[in-house]
């Protein structure tokens, strides 16, 4: 059975006859005819009693008639389903990112454009969300990097400044600004491996030939805040993630002479390399 001979069966049956039913098609009375014909001889039933110009269904055909309804029904509604995602009505969007603060702007503004799209964020490092978006577990991704990886298209989002964060009774707590080689010899937390962060202290202290003394690698930006709070060492993090401590036990310092920035940039799946 093909569906051009049910959708031909379906509107006479709708219209009351087949001119009607070919009126609702805007196609020929013929075409109809002969359609409903073939679907009739190549099952050998009896869709229709005719009567003249009066037809009825017969009993098989209302029962093939309650199909086609469901049938077009549920073409309908994929054909809604596909317009309204096309036309970001509905659907869903799946963003990793290196961190809500990054994306929470953007988001904001995507919702208020976008009301009927559900919105899912994953959060981890740099390189954990750019896996994802290549094995197709997100759309997108906002990462504090700019790969040259060819199989994804990028597209930079801002600029994100590297500050330092100390103890309130270190040192450096009454400073409003630091030179990268006072680093040298300090205790330092840094990020894991992957950490677009952690990348760019080490690019910038790699320039200036400054070694801290790294004491410990932790993968939490909160477990990094108490480690820092309780005096263990200093850190780098991103300027837009760093929140003030409630009783300014942590406090942040700028690098005055060194660009140490991540670029954060929105990257979708473009194409698959080698």
């Amino acid at each position: 059975m093909r569906l051009t001979q049910l959708r031909s069966f379906h509107a006479v049956a709708v219209a009351g006859g087949f001119t009607a039913g070919a009126r609702l098609l805007h196609i020929s009375q013929p075409t109809v005819t002969n359609q409903v014909h073939d679907l009739e001889e190549k099952y050998g039933v009896e869709l229709f009693l005719r009567r003249g110009r009066r037809i009825a269904l017969t009993r098989l055909g209302e029962q093939l008639f309650a199909l086609a309804q469901q049938i077009f029904a549920f073409e309908s509604e994929g054909v809604h389903l596909l317009e309204d995602s096309g036309e970001l009505r509905s659907g869903q969007l799946r963003i990793g990112a290196v961190g809500p603060f990054h994306v929470t702007e953007m988001l904001a503004r995507f919702n208020q454009r976008f009301p009927g799209i559900l919105v899912r964020v994953d959060v981890g490092n740099s390189q954990t969300v750019l896996n994802a978006l290549r094995d197709y577990r997100i759309d997108v991704a906002v990462v504090a990097q700019v790969s040259h990886d060819v199989r994804f298209h990028s597209v930079a989002c801002g600029r994100d400044p590297i500050v330092i964060v100390v103890n309130r009774k270190h040192r450096f707590a009454k400073r409003r600004s630091i030179a990268v080689d006072e680093l040298q010899g300090e205790r330092m937390i840094v990020r894991e491996e992957g950490s677009t962060t952690r990348k760019a202290l080490d690019d910038a202290l790699h320039r200036a030939g400054v070694l801290p003394d790294v004491v410990m690698e932790i993968g939490s930006r909160e477990a990094i805040r108490e480690a820092v709070i309780k005096g263990v060492g200093i850190a780098a993090v991103s300027e837009v993630a760093y929140v003030p401590h409630r009783v300014l036990r942590m406090v942040r310092v700028r690098v005055r002479d060194e660009d140490v920035v991540r670029v954060i940039a929105g990257k979708v799946l473009e194409r698959v390399g080698g």
